[in-house]
């Protein structure tokens, strides 16, 4: 290949280029040099991001890339202290998610737990605003999802919204939550309805609606308690 000429990943067909194939087929699809050539984003003159990303994996493998100091990984070639601190900065981010201990994710196993959860950030909102706390299989909190907002006195919520978010997350079991800006939790008509709905909709996805809670003023009612759920 003449000196003048080089390939560079734009001139690849789409379907082999790093950051169309994560997006079409999902980080899991992707070989460790063409995750670094990401990260890297473009190469030299004289190799593409993957080649720089084959090169520098040449020097240890990942272990390489979690030992090396940002100034070691500075010093190699075509990377300089940009490209450094982004893979840095990735290496990082990637052990303090693998040191989260799920322990630490708090457990819901009552409406007071779920009412403890939410209840200072959703007292004294000015409208009802409809969330998801989404469990996994030992009732551990994976996220509390926003659904939707509503109106001073009612939230509308579809169970094709919630359970797309639930779906996404893999939540196993869900607590609906939703508050009453009257700081009066009593569940409405509309909210027993909407409960059995979803509760109807959880049993055919397999995921299971352990409570629908209502946040009042420093109070709350649970439609679990109520009969309902």
């Amino acid at each position: 290949m003449s000196e003048t000429y080089h390939l560079t990943i734009k001139d690849l067909p789409e379907d082999l280029r790093p950051r169309e194939r994560l997006l079409s087929a999902g980080p899991q699809a992707l070989t460790n040099a063409e995750l670094l050539a990401i990260l890297l984003r473009t190469g030299t003159t004289r190799e593409t991001a993957i080649d720089m990303a084959h090169r520098i994996l040449r020097q240890g493998g990942l272990r390489f890339l979690a030992e090396a100091t940002a100034d070691e990984l500075s010093a190699l070639k075509g990377l300089g202290a940009a490209k450094a601190a982004q893979v840095k900065a990735a290496v990082e981010l990637g052990r303090r998610i693998a040191s989260t201990a799920p322990e630490s994710r708090p457990a819901i196993r009552s409406p007071e737990d779920a009412s403890r959860l939410v209840m200072e950030d959703m007292r004294f909102l000015d409208r009802e605003v409809f969330r998801a706390i989404a469990l996994n299989t030992k009732n551990q909190v994976l996220s509390i999802e926003d659904i939707s907002v509503g109106s001073l006195s009612s939230s509308i919520v579809h169970p094709r919204e919630l359970f797309k978010v639930l779906i996404r997350k893999s939540a196993a079991a869900v607590v609906l939550v939703h508050n009453h800006p009257s700081g009066d939790p009593t569940p409405s008509r509309e909210d027993r309805e909407i409960t059995r709905r979803i509760v109807e909709a959880g049993r055919i996805l397999g995921i299971e609606i352990l409570d629908h809670v209502i946040i009042g003023d420093n109070r709350y009612s649970s439609l679990k308690e109520l009969g309902y759920v």
